[in-house]
């Protein structure tokens, strides 16, 4: 390795690449490694949703401060490609008054930090989707602030651009911080920050992170647009989305087993979804099944903050690290470099699963 850097960050994806990025900005010099490459990862397949309707506060903070930072994303990182931002909105249905009440708590928890969001009747549900079936709707929750990108992976190369990539694995890293490499040599940095996502076990064994494989069906690219807003049915596990090329999205949000022996399973929860909810889509084949890994941990919330003297964390996502990047490379490059401790890192912390302090998320998809 070249000469050791103020900060080593293990994973160049999406978060790690932003951790690098506001640790330059702060004038440390950083280089991030990586066994694979930018964005080979998680990163690497995520569809570009970002979202700030989320039941804890601390995800709210999050999602708010990263949802500013993107607004103008291609002027802060002097993107070449326009990402394409759709604030095309995300609408949470309930189908019972339970899950109703849950979805009006967490509206009344968003509203109190500004998140734009309201709770919808069936029939204004239907007027934001259209050809939405809310005859077996009790209402929903709606933030028209909400959308996606529609090239989420030049956000990730662009991030991956600015950074000084060093490709290699690292084996191991003790108490002090020396991180043994593949290659046999040794590096002891000012700090190391760890964002390897599901990888991040091996070297931090300590942490409750484990790998959870996620599955999308895509259509082949729909000249008609048939689906605006991102939809979401806890209740029937189920999500849809069209992206802006035109492909149409879905998901059977409690898929579990292998695609060898249980995609069809998938597709009929799919199915059914759509007939219920979406009767329009359900003519649109699903031919392509693309798997993912969330980095989960118990409550469904990262982890983020010192682990060891001069070794921190930024790992177990499950599934949110792309909304939340740019407000988590600027929280760890504060506290890494400044000392300074975000609200989030008192919450987020490693000591929370041992003290018995987690923080269940009850917004997840």
């Amino acid at each position: 390795m070249r000469a050791e850097p103020d900060v080593l960050v293990i994973g160049a994806g999406i978060v790690g690449l932003s951790i690098a990025y506001h640790l330059k900005e702060r004038g440390a010099s950083v280089i991030v490694l990586d066994r694979a490459g930018i964005g080979a990862g998680a990163s690497g397949v995520q569809p570009g949703g970002v979202r700030q309707q989320w039941g804890t506060r601390v995800n709210c903070l999050l999602a708010r401060e990263s949802m500013d930072y993107f607004s103008n994303v291609r002027e802060r990182l002097q993107m070449r490609v326009d990402p394409g931002f759709r604030a095309c909105g995300y609408l949470f249905l309930a189908h019972s008054d339970g899950a109703l009440a849950k979805l009006r708590a967490n509206v009344r928890l968003q509203n109190s930090l500004g998140v734009a969001s309201s709770i919808v009747t069936p029939d204004l549900a239907a007027e934001l989707v259209p050809g939405l079936d809310a005859a077996g709707v009790a209402g929903g929750a709606w933030c028209s602030d909400d959308g996606y990108f529609d090239r989420p992976q030049s956000i990730v190369e662009a991030f991956g651009e600015l950074a000084d990539l060093q490709l290699d694995d690292a084996r191991s890293i003790d108490d002090d911080g020396v991180v043994k490499l593949a290659n046999g040599n040794e590096v002891q940095p000012g700090a190391v920050v760890i964002a390897a996502g599901v990888d991040t076990p091996r070297l931090l064994p300590e942490l409750p992170i484990r790998a959870e494989a996620r599955y999308l069906f895509f259509s082949e690219p729909i000249a008609e647009r048939l689906l605006e807003p991102l939809v979401v049915s806890a209740e029937l596990r189920f999500a849809a989305k069209q992206l802006g090329d035109g492909r149409l999205l879905a998901s059977d949000l409690g898929a579990h087993g292998q695609p060898e022996t249980d995609s069809e399973s998938w597709r009929t929860t799919v199915r059914l979804a759509r007939e219920a909810l979406l009767p329009r889509l359900v003519y649109v084949a699903l031919p392509h099944l693309v798997e993912g890994l969330y980095d989960v941990t118990p409550d469904h919330q990262a982890i983020l903050g010192r682990v060891r003297d001069r070794v921190w964390v930024a790992a177990g996502f499950s599934g949110h690290g792309f909304m939340h990047a740019p407000a988590v490379g600027r929280i760890l490059a504060e506290a890494v470099l400044d000392g300074d401790e975000d609200e989030a890192l008192g919450i987020l912390d490693p000591e929370r699963f041992a003290e018995g302090r987690l923080v269940p998320e009850p917004q997840v998809v």
